[in-house]
This record gives C-alpha cells, sequence and structure tokens, in this order.
C-alpha cells in the first residue's frame, strides 16, 4: 500500500494548478495519479479559437468581482458562493498562467484584451489560439515537474476507499501491470474531468472518460445532472466546429450512409437563403445548442442536423463550395453578420479561402489530422461537449464526503447557462481553493487501511466477468448510442424511461452480463460500468426534471414540453445513489453572499488562518 497526505487523481488543468497550488504552499507528501498522462481534455479539445474566461483587464469600461459573479449567478441553478468564488480568483489564476508562459494576447500597452462570448455582456473573454486549454496543461504540467511532484502513469482510479463518510484512500488498476493498487491518503483531489463516456456523439478525445460513477458509488451527491452543453462538432478528429468554422458559411451537406445520394439539407428549410446564411454566422458565437434558439434562432441548424442523423443519414461540412449554389450572396446575410465578414476582410470566393483569411490556424489544425478541408468533406454531428452539473461541493470544492474533494469538469458548479470560457476559469479557481482548504490541516501520514477490504470488490467484479470472449464494446455502444438518441439535446421522457429500467438492469446483472477476455480489456470493463453508473443517474434525474412540470432549458428541449413549464432555474436538483436506487431531491440555490469586508476584521481573520 502507498501512502500520501495528498493525492491528486487527474492531470489536466484543474489537477496540475492544484498541485502548482500545494507545492508553492509548502506541501511535499503529495502525488498525481493519472491513466493516461498526455490524454484528457485539458490536451487534446479545442475549437477554433478556444476561449478562457476571466475578469475583465483592459479598456475603459468598468467591471468588477461582483458584477462577473451576477453574470455567473444568472445562468440558474448556480450557487452564488461558487459563483463569487469563481470571479474573486478569476485574475490572479489567468495571472499566473500568464507568469507560466500561456500566450495570452496584449496590446500594444500591455493590457490583456478580451471580447464578448456567449451569455456575457462584457469582454471578458481571451484565447491563446485553438489550443488554449493544451498550452495551460503544459505550462502547469512543466512547473509541476520542475517542483519535483511525483506523477504516478498508467494508473485508472476506479473506487474510492471511505469509512464513516470520510474518503481515505483510492483504489487503481496499473493498466501495464493489470493489478488493483491501494493508495492511502488524507486529501484526495479527483480532478478526472466530466463523463464523457456518457454518450456516444461527444467532442470529447477518445481517451477521456470521467470515472464519475466512482464518486457516486463512494456515497457523493451530485447536482444538475441534467445540464449538459452540446453543440455541432466533427467525428474525426472530434472537434468543436464552432466560430469561424460557421462564420466562413460552409454548405451542409447530408448523404446516405455509403456516401451516397449527397443533398444540401438546408436548402427549403428556411425562407429565404440570406435567412438560412445568417443562422450559420450566428451558429459560430452562440455555438452550444440553445432551447430559446431552437425554432427561429441559430440552434434550428442543431435539430436540421440531429434529424438528418435521426434518418439514417450522414451529414457533412464542405467548404469546398458556397451553401445554395448559384443563390448564395453574401449581400443576402443580415447586417450583424455581413458587417463582420466585411470588417474582417472575409469576402473570398469559397467558405474554405474566407476560413483561410480569419483563421488559418483553424485549417492548420485539421490538416495536421489528415483532413484537408480544401479537398475533404468534414463529417459533423450534434455532440456532447461539457457536463454543465458534476459532484456538489461546497465553498472550498469539498464533497459531502470529508477530505474528497472535487475540481474541474466533475465538479457541479457550472449551473444552465455558462458563458463560453468559463470552465477553464472554473477549473484554476475550484483548484486553488482546495489547495488552500487542504493547506490548513497538518501534514501528515494517512491513517493505514485494510488492504483486502479495500480491493475486494473490484477484484470480485474482475473475476465474474472475465470470459472466453469480450463483448465491452458492444454494450457501451448500444448504451451509449440510445443515451445519444433520447436523452441528449433532444429527450424523450418515454424512451429515457425505457432506457433507465434498461441500463438499472445491465447493472444488476453486470457481473453475469459484460464479458472480457484479455487482462488489458480490464480498463475497458471498468469504464463500462463506471459510463453504466452515471447513466443510470443522469436519466434518473432527468425523470424527476420532467416530473417536476421542467422544460426546454439549457442546451436541450424535451419532446413533449410542458404546457405550462416550470421555471426551476432558481433550484438546484441534487441526486445521490442509495443501496438500490437513485435519490433526487431539489433545494434552493445559494445566494451571492455580501459580507461586511472592514478591511481590519477580514486582515485579523486572515491572519488567524481561517481564510
Amino acid at each position: 500500500m502507498n501512502s500520501y497526505d495528498t493525492l491528486i487523481i487527474g492531470t489536466g488543468c484543474a489537477a496540475l494548478k492544484c498541485a502548482d497550488e500545494l507545492r508553492h504552499m509548502g506541501r511535499k507528501s503529495l502525488a498525481i495519479l493519472t491513466d493516461d498522462e498526455r490524454a484528457g481534455t485539458s490536451r487534446n479539445a479545442g475549437s477554433d479559437k478556444q476561449t478562457y474566461y476571466k475578469l475583465t483587464l483592459s479598456g475603459f469600461d468598468g467591471d468588477s468581482v461582483g458584477e462577473m459573479a451576477r453574470t455567473l449567478f444568472s445562468g440558474g441553478c448556480v450557487d452564488g458562493t461558487h459563483a463569487l468564488c469563481e470571479a474573486a480568483l478569476s485574475a490572479p489564476c489567468f495571472l499566473r498562467l500568464c507568469e507560466l508562459g500561456v500566450p495570452f494576447p496584449t496590446n500594444r500597452y500591455g493590457e490583456y484584451i478580451g471580447y464578448k462570448t456567449d451569455h456575457d455582456p462584457r469582454r471578458r473573454a481571451t484565447s491563446a489560439g485553438p489550443l488554449t486549454s493544451k498550452m495551460m496543461a503544459e505550462a502547469l504540467d512543466k512547473s509541476v515537474r520542475a517542483a519535483g511532484v511525483p506523477i504516478l502513469n498508467h494508473r485508472l482510479a476506479v473506487s474510492i476507499a471511505t469509512q464513516n463518510r470520510r474518503a481515505n484512500g483510492v483504489v487503481c488498476l496499473n493498466t501495464e501491470t493489470g493489478a488493483f493498487e491501494l493508495y492511502a491518503a488524507n486529501h484526495i483531489v479527483w480532478a478526472t474531468g466530466g463523463p464523457a463516456a456518457a454518450y456516444l456523439n461527444v467532442s470529447y478525445p477518445l481517451a477521456q472518460s470521467g470515472m464519475t460513477g466512482a464518486l457516486l458509488e463512494a456515497g457523493a451527491a451530485a447536482v444538475n445532472l441534467t445540464e449538459w452543453q452540446y453543440g455541432l462538432a466533427s467525428i474525426a478528429p472530434r472537434w468543436n466546429v464552432s466560430g469561424t468554422y460557421m462564420q466562413a458559411l460552409p454548405a451542409f451537406i447530408s448523404t446516405d450512409r455509403n456516401g451516397g445520394n449527397a443533398r444540401e439539407f438546408l436548402d427549403g428549410c428556411f425562407a429565404a437563403p440570406g435567412e438560412a446564411l445568417t443562422a450559420v454566422f450566428l451558429k459560430g458565437y452562440q455555438w452550444p445548442f440553445d432551447a430559446r434558439k431552437a425554432k427561429a434562432g441559430s440552434s434550428r441548424i442543431d435539430l436540421l442536423v440531429q434529424n438528418e442523423i435521426a434518418r439514417g443519414r450522414r451529414v457533412f461540412l464542405d467548404f469546398r463550395v458556397n451553401p445554395f449554389g448559384d443563390r448564395f450572396a453574401l449581400s443576402a446575410l443580415e447586417d450583424e453578420a455581413k458587417d463582420y465578414l466585411l470588417r474582417a476582410g472575409a469576402t473570398q470566393d469559397t467558405p474554405f479561402a474566407r476560413l483561410l483569411h480569419m483563421n488559418a490556424p483553424a485549417v492548420d489544425f485539421y490538416r495536421s489530422h489528415g483532413v484537408d478541408l480544401a479537398h475533404d468533406r468534414l463529417e459533423i454531428a450534434v455532440c456532447a461537449q461539457h457536463m454543465n452539473g458534476g459532484i456538489a461541493v461546497d465553498e472550498w470544492w469539498q464533497s459531502g464526503l470529508s477530505g474528497l474533494y472535487v475540481i474541474g469538469e466533475a465538479a457541479g458548479t457550472h449551473g444552465v447557462y455558462r458563458p463560453g470560457g468559463s470552465a477553464l476559469n472554473a477549473g484554476q479557481a475550484g483548484a486553488a481553493r482546495a489547495a488552500r482548504a487542504i493547506s490548513r490541516a497538518p501534514e501528515q501520514a494517512p491513517a493505514p487501511l485494510d488492504e483486502a477490504d479495500a480491493l475486494n470488490a473490484v477484484r470480485r467484479v474482475a473475476a465474474a466477468c472475465r470470459g472466453n470472449t469480450s463483448n465491452l464494446d458492444a454494450l457501451n455502444t448500444e448504451n451509449a448510442a440510445r443515451m445519444s438518441a433520447c436523452a441528449g439535446a433532444v429527450r424523450r421522457p418515454e424512451a429515457i424511461r425505457t432506457l433507465l429500467e434498461d441500463t438499472t438492469s445491465l447493472l444488476q446483472h453486470f457481473e453475469d452480463a459484460a464479458r472480457y477476455h484479455d487482462e488489458r480489456e480490464l480498463g475497458t470493463l471498468f469504464r463500462l460500468r463506471d459510463a453504466l453508473i452515471t447513466r443510470r443517474a443522469m436519466l434518473t434525474a432527468m425523470l424527476d426534471y420532467a416530473a417536476h412540470g421542467g422544460g426546454n432549458r439549457g442546451s436541450a428541449i424535451y419532446e413533449p414540453e410542458p404546457r405550462n413549464a416550470a421555471d426551476l432555474t432558481g433550484q438546484v436538483q441534487e441526486v445521490c445513489l442509495t443501496e438500490n436506487s437513485v435519490v433526487c431531491r431539489w433545494r434552493a440555490v445559494k445566494p451571492i453572499p455580501v459580507e461586511d469586508d472592514f478591511f481590519e476584521n477580514v486582515w485579523r481573520e486572515y491572519r488567524q488562518g481561517k481564510w
């Protein structure tokens, strides 16, 4: 058995930020566990101009921590404590990244310039390019390694050891040896990202799984599991086609499963070509599917794509030709879109030429992955991109299990409508808060654990599922495909109820149903089981939301929608697992704290180590 005062699970931006903070606070007994140090969303996801959301640090328009907190809080189903913490730590966390060398742009006077993003009234957004989060992860990784923090690779965290509602260890599968290992710790920081395996159509990288089910199974509650973000993304490679990919105005083409019978399916779905072109353009910076824009706005594009795929067709973006043939004209665009393209000088003859002019790195990205947009169509789908719910945490990002902190996308702090790029800020702020909380406790060796007791459950699953053949991929694909079909951007409660029954049955009979043949498939086995636990909780939450009169909101529409849909944005739905069921309950959101910040009093409390 291995022992550390603090264990951090994951090697994304949030995990590395927490390790960086703890090391600078003088903590020595810490280690990072990861199943693949180069995998995960931080290093392998992005968009045409990946956004980082922060406090305004340029210009003459006023901004404040309180105003930013109100913006985050206004998204709905967000606790004000989290909104305030994320706003308060925004500037320090951002400037630390700049200090580490992340190339966020400044103007000639050194101001960190910004632009508006989704649900953002200020120009708080910035970007280091298509690979902003990768640059962040690499800069933080360099700092952590230089500080001597051990990173133990090929360790897939599969369960959490607990005692009396306290997390005191992590069970890992060594994916190189096939052995199970137990790590004891006083503090566990879970930073494994969102549950990417929940759906089939996702923009998450292939190696991302999240392992949210392990947290639920250990007894941690979740919040807002109904709230996801979906949007248009390419299938291979998995990449969001937001921003300039849409503003370049590509043609939307669908084909049969074999690539034949091609047709431009947006034609005829709008009153005029100019209306369709404007909707495509707006999709660029209104990228996430938004239920409010589904009937008459830009999100109609997502629904049309979804409908084509539901018919058994494949959907492509074609940058080689203009939409609508001879009827294409930039002059037909509405003023907002037309003026943008004119100002950007993007009046070239083809979508590819316009994209190359506006954002050459966006073209280079696909070329680096074997797709030449000058010659190839790009297959797309409506994909799950980010979970806005997650594990319930307090203002220090500690879960309901003492000693277990959850940060990054795994933490449920994002609400319904979040500004684009706010997830990167939330991950950094949550990591800093968790590190501060951990640093207040004395650093010491953890109590020893009963190794046999901690490992028995996972060893039993591994032994029971060993067989002569493997069916893991088939089981997962079928279940995940049904999730995408009925519980994604379009949700059908009756189909969800049937899927929930089937998912629950599969979990109950998992050791009889799931089979692997090769020891190298053990990781796949436990990822499948974890995904099923997560899906069961999500499906239960969706049905409970519908039962409370919830209607279309965020990135999901419900069919049929209640005639008088209830406004539940001031409520938080909590979900927890019991021995035999999934239980949902509702509570009011916590307001943004308003305190008397008289300097002398706060300074004294700070010196006393309270904050």
